[in-house]
């Protein structure tokens, strides 16, 4: 083993889930309930090319006596101390807490290397506690989810330095984050009727699904993998979704509930709508859901064999879209027949390249050079006469591209500047189809020194 790695923590914020992935084996008790793991337990870590010793250590206390709790804190200060890099992990739905705070003082104090990082961050609402990690100065934080297999990618770059068996990776600008192990995660949404399943049986080649005139015959979501295009996917055709006044039985509450639940785990959202009656209210609001989760989104309109005029369409639904959906400029439309398959190829393509620009990175120069010519070129207001100064932009994470603006006066800066500002992304990088977050923090630029 060429190095050895301790994954220390508050109780229940997930070290053992993640030793078990490492180790390849449930080797660690696992339990919603905290405290399980008392002993350090160790065990050989493997991590693409990477092999290691990992150690799971009991959960940190802030008792320092003679009772249970201080005798367990003590193995795992053993623990830092024996390990040549300390895998710091808080919970992101949690957030960082006055504990989490005194464990990194901790850290620093023993001159520890330590990786942070910011576990359970599957649903939007971990991304507070995900940026609030910046607070604790133990550098950028790693966006994880042991237990959905989140992170890993990122996680074997950090710690290939260390291995000096492995020639680590040179990390260019507009490189794509490495996908996880596993195939891309496609959800096929829409109203009720739309063709969902029709397109799924037409991308499959076979009759795999259940069709038919009548709306709501799809109840679960169904995955299946395959390869499309020589490409390893995992698509899941889910039951439509009506208006929630609209839905009175139990078991297609049921169904949407299950619907629901694939935008999720799903990287790439294509949201299927009938060209016959397009961009109805549901639509945009399924669309604005996919949005708001943070996934990769593209358009099928499907039944476009029973479109006339297609050419004045088509330019009505482009405008339409722009217009009703202003958050997800530029997202991909596909036009469609889930009957014949005319255009699914090109569907498989468009589905492709956002998932592509969901796993952008942009590096640190590149931005702030961007960053410099929209202020020259329209610069930040002055409220009271005191002008607003952006100082210094970086990209914490994909999946979406996530930012970091610090700025003088983050409260006084208006919404309208900031969609200046994800408008000018989008046209400068490409980012076209995926969601951008961007955050504003107080602060001069952190990496100054």
């Amino acid at each position: 083993m060429t190095f050895t790695l301790a994954i220390i923590g508050r109780p229940n914020v997930g070290k053992s889930t993640l030793f078990n992935r490492l180790v390849g084996k449930r080797l660690a008790l696992v339990d919603d309930r905290p405290g399980v793991t008392r002993d350090l337990r160790e065990g050989e870590g493997r991590l693409g090319p990477l092999r290691f010793t990992v150690v799971d250590t009991a959960g940190l206390e802030e008792a320092t006596d003679d009772s249970l709790q201080g005798r367990m804190r003590k193995l795992t200060e053993r623990a830092v101390d024996a390990a040549d890099i300390c895998l710091f992990m808080i919970d992101a739905r949690a957030g960082v807490t006055a504990a989490d705070q005194g464990f990194a003082e901790l850290l620093r104090k023993k001159n520890a290397t330590v990786i942070l990082a910011a576990n359970k961050t599957e649903g939007k609402a971990a991304d507070e506690g995900y940026y609030d990690a910046f607070s604790l100065g133990l550098g950028e934080p790693i966006s994880m989810s042991a237990e959905h297999n989140i992170g890993m990618d990122e996680l074997r770059e950090r710690l290939m330095p260390f291995d000096k068996s492995v020639e680590p990776e040179d990390f260019e600008d507009g490189d794509i984050e490495a996908r996880e192990e596993g195939p891309i995660q496609i959800a096929i949404v829409g109203r009720p009727n739309a063709g969902k399943s029709t397109l799924v049986n037409e991308i499959l080649g076979q009759d795999r699904m259940l069709t038919g005139p009548e709306a709501g015959i799809t109840r679960d979501a169904i995955g299946v993998s395959f390869d499309w295009g020589g490409e390893p996917v995992k698509i899941f055709d889910t039951a439509g979704m009506r208006k929630k006044a609209k839905v009175n039985e139990k078991l297609e509450k049921m169904s949407v509930q299950d619907g629901l639940r694939a935008f999720k785990f799903a990287e790439v959202v294509v949201v299927l709508i009938d060209a016959q009656n397009p961009l109805e209210t549901q639509d945009l609001r399924i669309a604005d859901l996919a949005e708001r989760e943070g996934r990769a989104i593209v358009i099928g309109v499907n039944k476009w064999d029973l479109i006339d005029d297609k050419p004045a369409k088509l330019a009505g639904l482009k405008e339409a879209l722009t217009r009703l959906l202003p958050q997800m400029r530029g997202v991909p439309m596909v036009t469609m027949s889930a009957v014949d398959g005319r255009g699914v190829s090109r569907l498989r393509d468009a589905v492709f390249d956002a998932h592509r620009v969901w796993n952008i990175r942009i590096s640190t120069s590149r931005l702030n050079r961007w960053l410099g010519d929209m202020v020259s070129r329209h610069p930040p207001p002055a409220p009271g006469g005191r002008r607003i100064r952006l100082r210094y932009m970086t990209q914490a994470k994909a999946r979406p591209p996530t930012f970091i603006l610090f700025t003088s006066r983050p409260e006084d800066l208006p919404a309208a500047y900031t969609r200046y500002l994800v408008n000018g992304m989008r046209e400068e990088f490409g980012l076209n189809g995926t969601p951008i977050r961007l955050l504003l923090r107080k602060g001069d630029n952190p990496y100054a020194n």
